[in-house]
């Protein structure tokens, strides 16, 4: 039977990740389209580097996570994807599920982003959304047809960061945020084993 936990975070699930956002102080110049889209360009440019170097797959996969690790908004993204659970996270615990956190998502989606060999993400589009600006981008790869990356960037934690990613349309947070609420509820609930497991995952 589900915990209440997993019920909690059902309910919850449908709250924007910009309600969030809101809750930290703003910086004192307001994010700009050409903020938002000179990370993306960074982001994207970074990434096609990796994509087109001849480094084997696990260096890859680190290339990865600094990526992710420089641009990302992690610690909210982190936040958010636990849920209703971080409420009761100790610090210690938040810290560390968050470097997990990151380890695990430069794995999973560095391996996404090997299928990217001989193609390359290319700027399409930016629009103001309520949490900051949403940049689209193209991924063009080789015998494959084109699809849509898209990054949503905000600057609520003092810096211009993106805090979500689209793949295909699919919500990256949303995603996650399901997938790790049914593996802390496979744990019974116990965050620290979770920690654990996903630090083996990296």
């Amino acid at each position: 039977m589900p915990s209440k936990s997993f019920f909690r975070r059902d309910f919850l699930r449908t709250s924007l990740t910009g309600a969030a956002l809101a809750l930290l102080p703003a910086p004192l110049l307001a994010l700009s389209e050409s903020r938002a889209r000179a990370l993306i360009d960074k982001v994207i440019g970074e990434i096609n580097g990796v994509i087109a170097s001849n480094s084997p797959e696990a260096a890859k996969i680190r290339d990865f996570e600094r990526i992710f690790v420089r641009y990302a908004d992690v610690p909210i993204m982190a936040r958010y994807v636990l849920g209703v659970d971080g409420r009761s996270a100790s610090a210690a615990q938040m810290r560390a599920f968050t470097q997990a956190f990151q380890g695990y998502i430069a794995n999973k989606y560095g391996r996404r982003f090997r299928e990217f060999v001989g193609g390359e993400i290319t700027f399409r589009s930016a629009r103001k959304i309520k949490a900051g600006y949403e940049i689209r981008t193209t991924a063009n790869l080789r015998g494959q047809a084109p699809f849509e990356v898209t990054f949503l960037v905000s600057d609520k934690s003092g810096k211009d960061l993106f805090f979500n990613m689209f793949i295909e349309g699919v919500n990256m947070l949303l995603t996650e945020r399901t997938e790790i609420g049914a593996m802390l509820d496979k744990r019974g609930g116990n965050l620290d084993q979770l920690i654990s497991d996903l630090s083996r995952m990296s």
